[in-house]
Parts: structure tokens; C-alpha cells; sequence
């Protein structure tokens, strides 16, 4: 049944305005909504003007919405592949893709009536969420220039381009639009970005909705222990790439689940994580639900004591999201100095100034350990009587307030 508008009312714009946006036609819903805001401004009757302060106009909530996209970029990369249109983009082009889709009109036509952040913060963590690829590099890997201004699926399906597009099909299937891997989504010639995004990585991990672990060495239909067997274990970045995100699936080398386990999360899998405490000597606490920080650290350092990187100094840059440390990355200046200096700010925050030891350590962090090691009578003593004067200064102030 058709609606007949009374042209000098709010009423017949607001009944058009419910009807189209449960239509799906947005933009005429959006702008019947402003018509009927302009009858309320008009309107003779004070009573009538008064209804006006319960909805808001489309430019205060387009500015809500631009404040909860700015609240979910913080923690997000720098570029992400639209994984609908196969496209590298960075945040420029994330963010226009999201002001001209049909997304962002529905949350702005729903967003009016009156206004609420929390349904424009779901729908924009919904719209933007990502999935992390965490995998073992292989060579020939595709890099940032391989793909940019390219569609990833139309490109040959050869080597490891394979593996990228197979993982951006499986996030898409998953339904979310955005993926990361760091082959491809980092600038590698840049070294201020290069500096930000290793310096970023741990959280980037923590806030994806998923991160999707790629086996290429287990094989279709493995038993439990072929993921322990994985050299994926032996890696020096994955430790922090597995610790740092809360939902994590574990694909083998034909993308079936492993095990077949079809759950979730696969960091809810007894099954998985005493498979994996196992073979990397995490508790099973801390791979379920890992905090960083400078808290157990001789532990952290134990855990990362096995592991091998391609490149000397990632020993260290790999640990730097596992401490909650922010420090510059120097390529070429020796996996020596970069321990060095990942372990001078470990014992500056921590207070740990005993040298390790021990045949569980990496030989490489013993001596260095023990190179920036303070004298330890003297430190340990500086130490507490640092400790003792913080203590009598609080019970000072405790007892002046």
C-alpha cells in the first residue's frame, strides 16, 4: 500500500524513511530522513521543533562512524588485501572502499534514529576486521610490487602465489574482507615503515579475528605429532606470531583443517595445545592466553632459545611484541648488538640483572647476558635501595594524604 505524505509533516518522511531502509535503498532513506528533519526545524508548533533533539543529522553520524573506523584502524596495518577484489590497499584505499560501499550507508541511515555508538562500532569492526597468514617463507615469496595495482586471483597460480591467494580465497570464504600477509604487505625497501610494522606486529596478531597458520610441510590427513614434527616450530618469528592472537587455525599443506578439527579456534583444542606444549616447551597457559610484558622474562627468553631466523638480528626484533619493548631496527648491525640491546632494556624494566645460565639458553644470549650484566654487588645493591626508598616514599605520601 502506497504511503501519502503530508508535504508540511515529519510524520509520512519518517514512516518512508523505516520503509526504504528495510528496503535496502539507503541513499533514499537517507535523504527522506533530512527531509523529515527539516519539517521538524519548520515546524510552527514548538512542541513539534522539540522532537528535533532526538535524532541526530547525517553529518554527526558520519562522524561517529569516522571516529569508530579511526578507533579500529589504530591497531590494524598499515595495507591489507581486499580479499572480494583481490587488491592490495593501504589505509587511503581501505577507507574509500568503505565510504562507497552499501555498508557504510546502511550504518549511516540506521545510525539517525537516534544515534548509538555501539551498533556503528560493531558494524565498523565488522566491516574492517582482518585474518593474519602465519607460515614459514619459502623462497621466491611474492612481494609488495608483485601484486600492487594488481588482482592477486587473476595473476598465474605458480609457487607461493599460490599459497597467497589460497589463503585470501579461505579469509574471504570466511567472510572478511581484509588480509595480511608479510610478504607482500609491507614495503620491505622502506625502512620507516619496515621499523613501525616490526615494532607493530605483535598487536597487529592480537587484534586480527583470525590468524590462519599455514603447514606447508603437513601433509594431507596427518596424525597428531605431525604439527610438533613442523619445522613452523623452529622458527624465530613464530613464537610471537602464534602467542600474540586470540583465535588461530591450523591449515596443512592441501588447506584442510588440521586434524580435521573443525572447531573455531584451535587454541580451545586440548588436543592441538598439549601437542604443542610438548614440542616448544610453552605452558599451555601462555599459548592459550599469552600476556606480554616483562613479567617471567628469563622464561620468554628460554622459549626463544631454540628457535633460528634467516636474517641474525631477528632473533632479537622477533622478541620485541613477547617483552612490550619499542626499539629501533638496525639491519646489519649484528644479532650481538641487537641482543644487546633487547636485553639491557629487558633489565632496565624488569630489574633482572643476574647474567643467564644454563645449558636451556642459547649460547649467543649468555654471553651477551653477561657482557651487559652490571657489577652485580654493586647493581644489586643500587637496585635495593631503590626499592626501599619507593617503598618509604609511598608510605610517606600514604600517610601525608
Amino acid at each position: 500500500m502506497a504511503i501519502e505524505l503530508n508535504p508540511s509533516s515529519h510524520c509520512g518522511y519518517e514512516l518512508k524513511h523505516a520503509a526504504l531502509h528495510g528496503a535496502q535503498h539507503y541513499d533514499e532513506a537517507i535523504e527522506a530522513f533530512c527531509i523529515m528533519l527539516s519539517k521538524l526545524d519548520d515546524a510552527p508548533d514548538p512542541r513539534i521543533r522539540q522532537l528535533r533533539q532526538q535524532y541526530v543529522s547525517p553529518s554527526k553520524a558520519d562522524d561517529a562512524i569516522r571516529r569508530a573506523i579511526h578507533a579500529q584502524l589504530e591497531n590494524a596495518p598499515l595495507r591489507l588485501v581486499n580479499t572480494f577484489t583481490g587488491h592490495l590497499c593501504d589505509r587511503e584505499a581501505q577507507l574509500n572502499a568503505f565510504m562507497t560501499s552499501t555498508e557504510y550507508r546502511k550504518i549511516l541511515s540506521s545510525s539517525m534514529t537516534p544515534l548509538q555508538t555501539e551498533p556503528i562500532a560493531g558494524a565498523v569492526v565488522k566491516y574492517f576486521s582482518w585474518v593474519m597468514l602465519l607460515h614459514r617463507w619459502k623462497s621466491k615469496e611474492p612481494r609488495l610490487p608483485d601484486i600492487q595495482d594488481k588482482d592477486l586471483y587473476s595473476l598465474d597460480p605458480i609457487g607461493t602465489m599460490v599459497k597467497l591467494q589460497k589463503f585470501c580465497g579461505v579469509a574471504r570464504d570466511a567472510g572478511y574482507r581484509w588480509a595480511w600477509s608479510d610478504t607482500c604487505c609491507i614495503d620491505q625497501n622502506n625502512n620507516v615503515e619496515l621499523q613501525e610494522s616490526i615494532n607493530s606486529m605483535f598487536v597487529w596478531y592480537r587484534h586480527s579475528a583470525i590468524t590462519i597458520v599455514y603447514l606447508s610441510d603437513v601433509l594431507t590427513s596427518s596424525k597428531f605429532g605431525a604439527l610438533a614434527r613442523s619445522t613452523w616450530n623452529t622458527r624465530g618469528w613464530t613464537i610471537q606470531e602464534f602467542l600474540a592472537p586470540n583465535i588461530v587455525l591450523f591449515y596443512q599443506a592441501d588447506w584442510t583443517l588440521y586434524l580435521d578439527d573443525r572447531s573455531p579456534n584451535h587454541k580451545e583444542s586440548f588436543t592441538i595445545m598439549r601437542e604443542l606444549e610438548g614440542t616448544t616447551g610453552i605452558n599451555a597457559r601462555a599459548l592459550v592466553a599469552f600476556c606480554p610484558g616483562m613479567r617471567d622474562t628469563r622464561e620468554k627468553l628460554r622459549w626463544a632459545s631454540n628457535r633460528v631466523t634467516t636474517l641474525q638480528e631477528d632473533i632479537a626484533y622477533s622478541l620485541f611484541g613477547i617483552f612490550s619493548v619499542y626499539l629501533p631496527v638496525i639491519y646489519g648491525e649484528k644479532k650481538q648488538n641487537a641482543l644487546g640491546r633487547l636485553l639491557q632494556e629487558i633489565i632496565a624494566h624488569s630489574g633482572d640483572i643476574m647474567p643467564l645460565t644454563g645449558s636451556e639458553y642459547h649460547p649467543s644470549l649468555i654471553a651477551v647476558s653477561q657482557l651487559i650484566s652490571p657489577p652485580t654487588k654493586l647493581y644489586r645493591a643500587l637496585y635495593h635501595l631503590y626499592l626501599k626508598t619507593k617503598c618509604r616514599y609511598r608510605s610517606l605520601r600514604c600517610e601525608i594524604l
